[in-house]
C-alpha cells in the first residue's frame, strides 16, 4: 500500500505522535511545522473533500516537498489524527460548567455540530479515531467536569461523551446528505407523493397516523435540537 493509503494504514502510536517533539530529530532545521502541514491538509479537505487529501496535494498546498511531509506524518492515518485534533482546537470551551449538566451537554453537542458543519469530512473520520490528542483532551476534560454533578462513574461518563459524539456525527452526516437531496426539488416532491400513496393504501395504518400528525419545524437547527433534547433528557444517571 502507498503512503497515501486510506483504511488499514497503521499510523504512528499516540505516544510518538502526541508526546514526542514534532520536529525531526536529525538534519537541518525544517522550513515547515507540523501545524502548518496539518492546517494545509484541513484546508484541502474543507475545500475538496477527504478523498482529495493525499500527501502530494497537501505538500503542494503547503508549498513543501512531498518527502518533507513524511517527517511529520509518515502516512495518511497519522495525518488524519493530526487533522482531527487540529480542528478540535475550535471546540475550546472557555466558560466553566454551569452545574446544570443537561444544559451543559446540550451546549457541548451544539459546539460539536457547528464544528462538523464547518468541516464536513469530520463525521466520517471520527469513527476510526481512538486516542484523543491535546486539543480533544482539553474538550473532553470540560465535558467530564460538566458531568461531575451526576452519579455516573468515570467509565459511564466517558461512555456518555462517546454516545453524544456519535449522535452528533451521525446526525450531521444525515443532515449533509439531506441538504444534497434538497438540491433536487423534483426528487423531494416524488418522495412526498410516494409516502402519501403508501399512507393511503390501507396497509400501513401506523405510518398513516404518524404522517397525519401536526407538523413540527423542519429547519436543520430545530430538528437537531429536538432530537438532542430527547437524547439528553432521557439519559439515566442514577
Amino acid at each position: 500500500m502507498s503512503r497515501d493509503g486510506g483504511a488499514g494504514a497503521p499510523g504512528v502510536g499516540p505516544e510518538q505522535l502526541w508526546l514526542a517533539s514534532d520536529r525531526p530529530r536529525r538534519g537541518r532545521r525544517p522550513a515547515y511545522s507540523r501545524e502548518a502541514i496539518t492546517a494545509a491538509a484541513v484546508e484541502l479537505a474543507d475545500a475538496e473533500g477527504l478523498e482529495a487529501v493525499t500527501m502530494r496535494k497537501v505538500a503542494a498546498r503547503a508549498g513543501a516537498g512531498v518527502m518533507s511531509l513524511y517527517s511529520y506524518a509518515p502516512d495518511k492515518e497519522t495525518l488524519l489524527e493530526l487533522m482531527v485534533d487540529h480542528v478540535s482546537g475550535e471546540l475550546a470551551a472557555t466558560d466553566p460548567p454551569t452545574g446544570d449538566w443537561r444544559a451543559d451537554l446540550k451546549a457541548v453537542a451544539h459546539l460539536q455540530r457547528a464544528l462538523m458543519l464547518r468541516h464536513r469530512w469530520l463525521p466520517a473520520v471520527l469513527s476510526t479515531r481512538r486516542v484523543p490528542g491535546p486539543n480533544a483532551l482539553a474538550f473532553l476534560e470540560h465535558v467530564l467536569a460538566a458531568l461531575r454533578p451526576t452519579a455516573l462513574d468515570g467509565t459511564a461518563k466517558l461512555e456518555v461523551f462517546a454516545q453524544l459524539t456519535a449522535f452528533v456525527a451521525g446526525h450531521v452526516a444525515h443532515e449533509i446528505a439531506q441538504a444534497a437531496v434538497s438540491q433536487s426539488p423534483g426528487r423531494a416532491a416524488a418522495e412526498a407523493r410516494y409516502l402519501a400513496a403508501v399512507a393511503a393504501d390501507g396497509h400501513h395504518p401506523e405510518l398513516a397516523e404518524a404522517l397525519s400528525a401536526p407538523g413540527r419545524p423542519l429547519t436543520p437547527d430545530a430538528t437537531f435540537t429536538r432530537f438532542l433534547n430527547r437524547l439528553i433528557d432521557g439519559l439515566d444517571t442514577g
